[in-house]
């Protein structure tokens, strides 16, 4: 597989008499993987997407995106790679209309206007939202916003998409629709997708997941070891996956279990 996002040695403190947020971490992300990145806060987890999405300055180590070095020079290149959808999408809001806002990142890319009227459209149809392009964003209930908000992303056509908490404020019926939305997308483009998230279910199809403690990449791996160490990440402050809980409750099981494997077990 090929890499599409190496991170070497990286090092980062907000100031120099802080503890380092993030501390002399390597790792690599290949091309069309769904990575989750779990954490407790304050375990650097948002500071490492702050730094591959060239939002803070790199201090110590280096990383490379899709084979550019990311530095002063290339940031602007490597932002139009990276799409990030964040846990409050009114904090993405700019445009009167859906449709405005989707146009509005395409037109600072200098996208021809023709091309961005259709980029709007194939955008919305994907996130099955077609039907609200002239509604005001702020009147969409929360898990249309994020829809919008993954559309706007999508639009501008990134190798790399970066869900920060992106489902933390819908309900579970909510966060379900947005993950099949975005898994739906990666497939259909070979997307890389960091997924950093509180809600641990949500991990249970990533091809891999970083667990993060103090600033350190402290485990990698498929779901299926990772959960194998449930004593190690409940010591760090981490839950375990809401299936792995029932499993345990009801059949004093703990081992690795999908929904669906759950839902024929019970």
């Amino acid at each position: 597989m090929k890499p599409i996002i190496e991170v070497n040695n990286l090092t980062f403190a907000y100031n120099e008499q802080s503890l380092a947020a993030i501390n002399n971490l390597s790792l690599t992300i290949n091309k069309g993987e769904w990575i989750s990145i779990v954490g407790h806060n304050g375990s650097g987890k948002s500071t490492l997407l702050k730094l591959i999405a060239a939002i803070e300055p790199l201090q110590q180590g280096n990383i490379t995106i899709d084979g550019t070095p990311l530095d002063d020079s290339s940031s602007y290149s490597i932002h139009k790679k990276l799409g990030i959808v964040f846990q409050n999408p009114d904090n993405q809001f700019v445009g009167a209309t859906v449709e405005d806002d989707i146009a509005f990142g395409l037109e600072n890319h200098g996208v021809p206007h023709d091309e961005m009227h259709e980029r709007v459209d194939n955008a919305l149809q994907a996130v099955e939202m077609s039907h609200m392009k002239r509604h005001e964003p702020h009147h969409l209930s929360g898990g249309q916003k994020q829809r919008v908000a993954i559309a706007s992303v999508i639009a501008l056509q990134p190798k790399i998409i970066i869900l920060d908490e992106a489902t933390s404020m819908l309900d579970p019926e909510g966060r379900i629709e947005i993950i099949k939305i975005i898994q739906r997308l990666q497939q259909a483009n070979n997307l890389t997708v960091i997924h950093i998230t509180h809600h641990l279910e949500e991990t249970l199809h990533s091809d891999r997941i970083f667990v993060m403690n103090k600033g350190e990449l402290v485990m990698a791996d498929i779901p299926q070891v990772i959960y194998k160490h449930a004593d190690a990440l409940i010591d760090m402050g981490l839950d375990l996956p809401f299936e792995m809980k029932v499993n345990k409750a009801i059949f004093n099981e703990t081992e690795y279990i999908t929904t669906e494997e759950l839902l024929k077990k019970l």
